[in-house]
C-alpha cells in the first residue's frame, strides 16, 4: 500500500479537503464528519488500496485495519488545519440526536488509548504485585502506579482538549479553564465552604470529571466567539481570553460544574439501577446486542458513561464484562468459519480476523466475517448472550478502559478479589468454545453470486416495484441494509410515489406504518421492499397501502402510494431498498445497474441454491 496514493484517494472520495469538518481515528479506521454526506463515493472508496470498506451513519467511518494510524497521518498531513465547524452545509440535515453522538464520540474516542495505557499498566502492576514479585510500598512501584493513574486523574484536561479541538476553539485557554477547576489551593478552598461575590459554590472534587470539563468549554466556545467578534483587533490577543476566563471559570464553579457533577452522578445511578434490578441479564442483553451497536458505532455512546464510572469508581461492571464475552464470540465464530470454508480468500480473512478479534478488535470479524452470514451472526449473539450473562452473574468488574481480549485479560484483576480475574477467564472460555461449537454446527458457507454458472436455473425475474434509478445495496445509507445483513438485493432512488408488485406473490408482511412489506413467491423466496431511511418514524404519515397481509396480489399491481415530495421534505432520505432475506436457499443476481428503470424492467434474478 503506498500511503500517499491511499491517503490522496479517500480525501478525493470523501468530497476533497473542503468537505471534512472533522477527522479523528480509532483502532481500525478513519472517522470524518463531513460538511455533506453525499459526496462520498462509497463504491470507489471501498475499492481503495488499503480501504477494507466503508460505513456511513453517524459519520463518515473509512475502516483501514492495522495501517490506520499510518493512513491517519497522511490523510493529516495532506489537509493540514481544517476549517471552522461554520462551514458545515446547512442543507445537510441531520438528526439531533446524529448529532449529539457525533460531538460524544469526538470527544471520547481520543481518550481512549491514554486511559487504555494507563489502565493496563496499573493492572499489570497489580499482577505482579499478586505474583508476590514486588512490594507495594516499593517507591518504584508507587511511582508507576501514579504514571498509570495520571490518565484518569488529569481526564479534565485531557476532555477540555479534545472538546475545543471539536469545537475548533483555543484549546490552550480551553485547558486554563478547566485546570482552573483542578488547582489545589482552589480545592482547598472549595473545601472550607467557598463564595464568590456572595454566591455560595459547591463543594465538588473536580479531579477525574468530565462533564464539568464538557460544560465549561462548551460555554467557553460561546464567550471566546462573542468576544471575538466585539473585540478591537488590536487588543484581541490578550483581552479574549482574559474575559473568557473572567466570565467562564467562575459560571462553571457556580452554576456548570455542580451540573456536570450531577449529570455524570445520575447516569452511573442509572447504569448502577439497570444492573442491580436486572443482574446478569442485563449484561447478557448488551453482550447479545453488542454486534449490531459496534456495526454501526453505537457503542460509542457507552464510552462516556464507561469513562464517568471508571473516574468515579476505579471500575466498570457492564460494557467491559459484555465486551469481553463479544469480542472472544467473535474469535471463536472466525477460527470456526476458517475450519469449515472452502472458499481461500474467506478461510484467510476469517484467520485474520479471529485473531484481531481475540486481541479486543472486532471490526474485521464483524465487517468481514459475521455480518455477511446470519447464522454466523446469530451464534455470536448466541454465545455472547451466555458469556455475558456468566459475567454478570458473578459481577465481573474491568479496570482499564480499553477493548477486551487475550492481551489485556489483566484488565479484570482487583487485588481485593482475585476472583475476578479468574471468572473473567472463565467467560472467556466459555464465550469462545461456544460460538467456536454453534458456528461449526450451523455455517453453512453462501454461494457466491459471481460463481453462478450460466446453467443454474433461475427462478424468478424480480422486476423493479419503483421508477427511478437503480443503486449498489452497499451504497444505502443504512448500516443494516448496506453490511447485506437483513439480505441481498438492489436500491432504487424514486422519482414517483407508486410502490408497484415487482412478481406474483403473497403479501407476508405489512408494517402498521406502510413504509414496508414482505412478499413471499410461490417457489419460496422472500422479499422485504422498505421505502426509505428511518421512515417508520413518520408512523404511517405520507403512506397508504392498497394491500393487506395474507392477500395474493399480480405484478404490476399498485401496492402502496407515498408522498415523496413531503418526505424529502421532512428530512427522510427516500431511497426504497428492494432485498431477499432469505439468502441461505437463493442466490441473486442484479441487473439495470445505475440505470433508470420502472416495472417493465427486470432489476433481479433469483437463483436456488439447491
Amino acid at each position: 500500500m503506498n500511503l500517499n496514493t491511499t491517503a490522496s484517494k479517500i480525501i478525493e472520495l470523501v468530497g476533497g479537503k473542503k468537505n471534512i469538518a472533522h477527522l479523528e481515528h480509532c483502532s481500525t479506521r478513519l472517522r470524518f464528519t463531513l460538511n455533506d454526506d453525499s459526496l462520498v463515493r462509497v463504491e470507489e472508496l471501498e475499492k481503495v488500496d488499503g480501504v477494507i470498506g466503508v460505513r456511513q451513519n453517524v459519520q463518515c467511518q473509512v475502516i483501514i485495519g492495522n495501517d490506520v494510524v499510518e493512513v491517519y497521518d497522511e490523510v493529516q498531513r495532506q489537509i493540514g488545519t481544517l476549517g471552522s465547524d461554520k462551514q458545515i452545509n446547512t442543507n445537510n440535515k441531520k438528526k439531533w440526536s446524529s448529532v449529539l453522538l457525533d460531538f460524544i464520540i469526538s470527544i471520547f474516542q481520543p481518550l481512549v488509548p491514554a486511559i487504555a495505557g494507563g489502565g493496563i499498566l496499573k493492572s499489570l502492576l497489580i499482577l505482579i504485585s499478586a505474583l508476590g514479585l514486588v512490594n507495594t510500598n516499593n517507591q518504584t512501584y508507587q511511582i508507576l502506579n501514579l504514571i498509570g493513574g495520571a490518565p484518569l486523574y488529569f481526564l479534565p484536561i485531557l476532555v477540555a482538549i479534545t472538546t475545543a479541538n471539536k469545537l475548533k476553539v483555543n484549546p490552550i485557554v480551553a485547558v486554563s479553564v478547566v485546570g482552573a477547576l483542578i488547582l489545589p489551593d482552589l480545592t482547598t478552598i472549595l473545601a472550607s465552604g467557598a463564595h464568590f461575590l456572595g454566591i455560595g459554590v459547591g463543594n465538588v472534587s473536580y479531579a477525574s470529571q468530565v462533564f464539568p470539563a464538557i460544560l465549561a468549554v462548551l460555554f467557553y466556545s460561546q464567550m471566546e466567539r462573542l468576544f471575538t467578534k466585539i473585540s478591537p483587533k488590536a487588543i484581541r490577543i490578550f483581552f479574549v481570553p482574559m474575559m473568557s476566563l473572567l466570565i467562564t471559570v467562575p459560571i462553571t464553579l457556580i452554576i456548570l460544574g455542580p451540573l456536570g457533577y450531577n449529570i455524570g452522578t445520575i447516569l452511573s445511578t442509572v447504569i448502577v439501577w439497570l444492573y442491580s434490578h436486572l443482574g446478569w441479564l442485563a449484561t447478557a442483553l448488551l453482550a447479545a446486542g453488542l454486534p449490531f451497536m459496534v456495526v454501526t458505532g453505537m457503542h460509542k455512546a457507552m464510552i462516556p458513561y464507561a469513562v464517568n464510572s471508571m473516574s468515579k469508581m476505579g471500575s466498570e461492571l457492564l460494557y467491559l464484562p459484555a465486551s469481553l464475552a463479544h469480542n472472544i464470540s467473535e474469535a471463536g465464530a472466525c477460527f470456526a468459519v476458517a475450519l469449515k470454508a472452502k472458499d481461500n480468500k474467506l478461510k484467510s480473512t476469517s484467520i485474520s480476523a479471529g485473531i484481531s478479534a481475540s486481541f479486543g478488535i472486532t471490526e474485521p470479524a464483524l465487517y468481514g466475517v459475521t455480518i455477511l452470514n446470519k447464522r454466523v451472526l446469530y451464534s455470536v449473539m448466541f454465545s455472547s448472550l451466555i458469556g455475558g450473562g456468566f459475567a454478570g452473574f458473578f459481577a465481573v468488574k474491568g479496570f482499564a478502559l480499553v477493548g477486551p481480549g487475550i492481551a489485556s485479560i489483566t484488565m479484570f484483576i482487583d487485588p481485593k478479589n482475585m476472583m475476578n480475574f479468574v471468572w473473567a477467564l472463565v467467560t472467556l472460555g466459555i464465550s469462545f468454545v461456544i460460538s467456536l461449537i454453534t458456528t461449526l454446527i450451523f455455517y453453512k458457507e453462501n454461494i457466491v453470486v459471481e460463481a453462478v454458472k450460466s446453467n443454474d436455473k433461475v427462478n424468478l425475474e424480480l422486476f423493479s416495484p419503483v421508477k427511478g434509478k437503480t443503486i449498489p445495496l452497499s451504497e444505502v445509507k443504512d448500516e443494516v441494509f448496506s453490511s447485506g445483513m437483513v439480505g441481498e438485493g438492489i436500491a432504487i432512488i424514486p422519482n414517483s410515489g407508486e410502490l408497484l408488485a415487482p412478481i406474483d406473490g403473497e403479501i407476508s408482511m405489512l408494517f402498521a406504518t406502510n413504509h414496508a412489506l414482505g412478499i413471499k413467491t410461490a417457489s419460496g423466496a422472500e422479499l422485504l421492499i422498505h421505502i426509505g431511511i428511518d421512515t417508520v418514524q413518520l408512523e404511517g404519515k405520507y403512506f397508504e397501502s392498497f394491500v393487506k397481509q395474507g392477500e395474493k396480489v399480480k405484478k404490476g399491481q399498485l401496492l402502496i402510494q407515498f408522498e415523496l415530495d413531503k418526505i424529502k421534505e421532512a428530512g427522510y432520505d427516500t431511497t426504497v431498498i428492494f432485498i431477499l432475506t432469505n439468502k441461505e436457499d437463493f442466490s441473486i443476481k442484479t441487473h439495470n445497474l445505475s440505470n433508470m428503470v420502472d416495472n417493465a424492467n427486470e432489476v433481479l434474478s433469483v437463483i436456488t441454491n439447491k
